[in-house]
């Protein structure tokens, strides 16, 4: 928020500078006809404005080229990231999951109670490594993908996940409104992976409440932009922790009481920055939890 709000003053002082300099220049043709003796010095300001605009402009395109190179450097980090837990990482996990349940398969019978648990142990902690491993290559590939720009139909989008949530948890009793009409202009993927996590978080964060409400609608921020959230009355989050909900591997509750890996709102925060948004959220413990982003 600050760094987009840095931003602003600084396009808004040279659009300033500019403006002044060009009226200062107008006012000076205007006047040459009237007052050809004061030309030279009226002149001089308009000349001086426009020269600080200019640099401005030139510093501002020089901090931009630095951020694209980083960022470029950044990408390439993430490629050769990917590719290292996509090879590297899988190949011995799968190793550790087969020779587990061949033991089960082989000598369980054999195996006392404790001994079985432990293998038990061993396949849930794989099968959360990998699981892990697959959101890690979803979040690098946000960061990588080509954006698309299109009208995306956010309505359509939360009904049709609710509908899918729904037929996983068919005993679940949840009241979902879902706000008619919400558009955007982004990518259709990225827009949907954004969605897709924020409903299934507040479907799994509602999952202890007896009758669990789900509101997906839109507002305005801030600065009056047009801004889309998901609300729910679930277990909530300690607000003084709220910088790190969107950081990957953070976690505000216990793995016990509700799974997960971590990286879902680190997802979103990433898929809302490449459309030039932002996110953030609102919540109380045990009040439940409202995300809000926009899609510029």
């Amino acid at each position: 928020m600050a760094e987009r709000r840095r931003r602003r003053l600084s396009h808004a002082a040279i659009h300033l500078t500019a403006a002044l300099g060009l009226l200062v220049v107008a006012a000076t043709a205007l006047a040459a006809y009237r007052y050809s003796g004061y030309l030279t010095v009226a002149i001089v300001p308009g000349i001086l404005l426009l020269a600080t605009s200019h640099a401005l402009l030139a510093r501002e395109i020089r901090r931009h080229e630095v951020i694209e190179r980083a960022l470029h450097d950044t990408n390439r980090e993430l490629e050769s990231f990917s590719y290292s837990v996509s090879h590297d990482l899988r190949a011995p996990l799968r190793s550790i999951d087969g020779f587990s349940q061949a033991i089960v398969e082989d000598a369980g019978p054999a195996l006392d109670e404790e001994s079985r648990g432990h293998l038990d142990r061993i396949r849930t902690a794989t099968r959360r490594m990998g699981q892990l491993i697959d959101d890690l290559l979803t979040l690098s590939k946000v960061t990588r993908a080509e954006m698309k720009h299109e009208r995306v139909d956010l309505s359509d989008i939360a009904a049709q996940i609710v509908a899918d949530l729904k037929r996983l948890g068919p005993g679940r009793l949840v009241d979902v409104t879902i706000a008619p009409g919400l558009t955007a202009a982004g990518d259709p993927q990225l827009v949907r992976l954004a969605m897709q996590n924020l409903i299934d978080n507040a479907w799994k964060f509602t999952g202890r409440r007896p009758h669990a409400t789900i509101d997906v609608g839109s507002t305005k921020d801030e600065d009056g932009t047009s801004a889309f959230y998901v609300r729910d009355n679930g277990a909530g989050y300690d607000p003084n922790f709220a910088a790190k909900l969107f950081g990957p591997f953070q976690r505000l509750h216990p793995l016990a009481e509700f799974p997960g890996t971590g990286i879902g709102l680190a997802t979103v925060k990433r898929i809302v920055h490449r459309h030039g948004g932002h996110v953030w959220a609102e919540g109380q413990i045990d009040g439940g939890a409202c995300f809000y982003f926009t899609l510029n």
